[in-house]
């Protein structure tokens, strides 16, 4: 076996021992086949609790700041442990490590009391029309939150605020 030969095989032997890479939280499975939540990465759906304090305070700091849109795993309504990367609103903090959080669709819902129109944003490369569902609260970790993707303006952000108190009554705070 020449030289050449015997440095390509050691360098081929390397890659094959080498773990395999770990697979980021934003990388999506195959069209059609649904991820499953990342490790550590558990957004799971609430009942909204009885007293929620609905805060803007976005900041462009790489942590979940209310009015903000940010990029994470979302479970399916079906609860089986299928879920998507998708945006959510964070709508204020539940504690020192999770935020609350609404999710976002691009699906058209005009006339769907469920969903509040936003328009388009940063959030969406596409700059497609997108909905807020109001019927839906995600408890979200701050370490499953990928990437802030943009911060919703005030008076956008003050419309879900209102439509959030509506629905569940909850006072300002």
């Amino acid at each position: 076996m020449g030289t050449t030969s015997r440095l390509v095989s050691a360098l081929l032997g390397l890659f094959r021992s080498a773990p395999a890479p770990a697979r980021p939280a934003s990388t999506r499975a195959p069209a059609g086949r649904p991820t499953a939540a990342p490790s550590g990465a558990q957004t799971v759906e609430i009942d909204p609790p009885r007293r929620l304090t609905l805060s803007y305070a976005p900041q462009r700091d790489n942590a979940p700041d209310g009015g903000e849109i940010v990029w994470t795993w979302v479970p399916y309504e079906e609860r089986d442990g299928r879920g998507k990367d998708r945006p959510v609103l964070v709508i204020g903090r539940a504690d020192a490590t999770r935020s609350y959080a609404v999710r976002l669709t691009s699906k058209p819902h005009d006339g769907d009391r469920q969903y509040l129109a936003l328009g388009t944003g940063e959030w969406d490369p596409q700059r497609r029309p997108s909905w807020v569902d109001v019927e839906q609260l995600y408890l979200v970790p701050d370490a499953a939150m990928r990437r802030e993707a943009a911060a919703l303006d005030r008076a956008r952000f003050d419309t879900v605020a209102s439509a959030l108190r509506a629905r569940y009554g909850w006072t300002r705070g």
